[in-house]
């Protein structure tokens, strides 16, 4: 009776212990949802506030009125020209997270002779100095990958580990490749960059902003390989002799899982740590247009809803045309002046004339008619004699060169019977008759010696019998005008 009653006693502790401890888990689970909502919304209330900050664009009158985001920066691009569509806060210097790995790649590809063949080897300080909560795909020391596979894992799975190795690759440490990293990004003009890592996680010294990103990202999906392998959504790295491990596995990345869609998608690369937020860089190109959009500082999922908004709104307002089809003002083809046709002087087409594949943005609410522009002479150039600057409310839009050349560019030489050649680069050969010209000058100075000699043959003729009657008179005169002169 006394075991019962103390194993009764011992069950009823143990029941009241396990309620206790239910009752202490909700209430941690309680405060912990409470904390993290908390968390969250404090930063859903930063990004809703960061809707009212200002749009550098829409404040350019009758200019097609961009979204309010709720990224702290964000640009629209058009990658052709260069042209900034929509403009918010992009020069300020932020952290990237992981979108620094669009240079990683990008100087991978560019290294002189390499290969998507070539073996990549993982060093120890590659893996080890990678922190365990990085971005990574569990990679080892002394594995070795293919850089067309490395590529894969940096773009797919963000891997850190595989951005050092790369580094190696390609500068041999990756304190000279983040040297190699800085050159290159004030090569294609960012002004307020900085790298100190290969893989973008935070840093003081490491940072960029929304228009150099986009600068690099214009670079970056040059290259049609590095743009496939950026809007890939899974890859399998298969097991091989320096890699034992079969892995298969996909992006995060809600444009390419189609989670959201974007008509025309080019590539993507996000990038999140807790200090950069989120970070997005995406290209899409519909109608002929190329855009690159980057928003910086975001949060979950509107990284995503913003870039869709400004991506609309660039294709949906803006245009590219050709200069050439709609510029009358310095056509150099209708002046008579520039275009001789075939006479005397040979061929004589017009040796200044609009660059043919110039292009310029136009929104579409207004006109070519209703653009400004200026005329910039060029010093620095022999092929292009100036350009014209085109602008709508002072907001440039692009340029067009004035060309001094043919479309194939020439050369003259004497050829043996003292003419002119003109040779072409495609082997074609036109004379240019200046012996024409040489001929025509001789028959007119020849008529105009024989002309003064007949001349003076009947001056002679008519006059030679009065000569003897007027020779004293002629001499008197002479004196006499002599003497006046005196």
């Amino acid at each position: 009776m006394l075991l019962n009653i103390k194993t009764g006693d011992i069950l009823n502790n143990f029941i009241k212990l396990k309620k206790v401890l239910f009752s202490g888990f909700l209430s941690i689970n309680l405060i912990l949802s409470l904390s993290l909502n908390a968390y969250a919304d404090k930063f859903t209330d930063a990004m809703e506030e960061r809707r009212s900050w200002p749009v550098k664009s829409n404040e350019i009158e009758n200019w097609p009125e961009g979204p309010a985001v709720g990224a702290a920066s964000a640009i629209l691009l058009e990658a052709e020209t260069g042209i900034i569509l929509y403009e918010k806060n992009v020069d300020e210097k932020m952290f990237p997270a992981s979108t620094t790995k669009l240079m990683t790649c990008m100087l991978a590809m560019e290294k002189e002779g390499s290969s998507l063949k070539d073996m990549v080897s993982f060093s120890y300080d590659a893996v080890h100095s990678v922190t365990p909560d990085a971005s990574n795909m569990g990679m080892d020391a002394g594995e070795a990958m293919t850089l067309e596979d490395c590529l894969y894992g940096i773009m797919v799975l963000s891997a850190n580990e595989v951005c050092n190795a790369v580094a190696e690759y390609t500068s041999g440490s990756v304190d000279s490749f983040v040297d190699l990293m800085n050159e290159r990004a004030e090569s294609i003009g960012c002004k307020n960059t900085h790298f100190n890592n290969a893989h973008g996680y935070t840093d003081p010294d490491h940072y960029t902003s929304a228009y150099d990103l986009a600068l690099i990202a214009r670079e970056f999906f040059k290259n049609e390989f590095l743009a496939k392998v950026s809007r890939t959504c899974t890859y399998h790295w298969y097991p091989t002799d320096t890699q034992p491990d079969d892995i298969w596995l996909s992006s995060k990345n809600q444009f390419l899982n189609k989670t959201y869609s974007l008509e025309g998608l080019i590539g993507s690369k996000t990038g999140f740590t807790d200090e950069s937020r989120q970070v997005l860089v995406t290209g899409a190109e519909r109608n002929g247009i190329t855009l690159i959009c980057v928003v910086m500082e975001e949060e979950t999922p509107y990284q995503y809803i913003d870039s869709l908004a400004l991506f609309n709104y660039g294709f949906n307002n803006f245009t590219r045309i050709k200069v050439a089809d709609n510029e009358t003002k310095y056509d150099m083809k209708n002046e008579s002046f520039f275009v001789t046709g075939y006479d005397v002087f040979g061929d004589s087409s017009s040796f200044i004339s609009l660059d043919p594949d110039s292009e310029i943005i136009l929104p579409k609410n207004c006109e070519f008619t209703d653009l400004d522009s200026k005329l910039i002479y060029k010093d620095d150039d022999e092929s292009v004699l100036a350009d014209i600057e085109y602008s709508y409310n002072g907001k440039y839009l692009g340029n067009a060169g004035l060309i001094v050349e043919k479309d194939n560019k020439t050369s003259f030489i004497f050829g043996d019977t003292n003419e002119f050649i003109e040779e072409t680069e495609d082997n074609d050969t036109t004379f240019i008759y200046v012996n024409n010209i040489i001929k025509v000058v001789a028959i007119i100075v020849g008529i105009l010696f024989v002309y003064l000699i007949i001349r003076r043959i009947f001056s002679a003729f008519h006059f030679s019998g009065r000569r003897h009657y007027y020779v004293k008179p002629r001499k008197r005169k002479k004196r006499k005008r002599f003497n006046e002169d005196d």
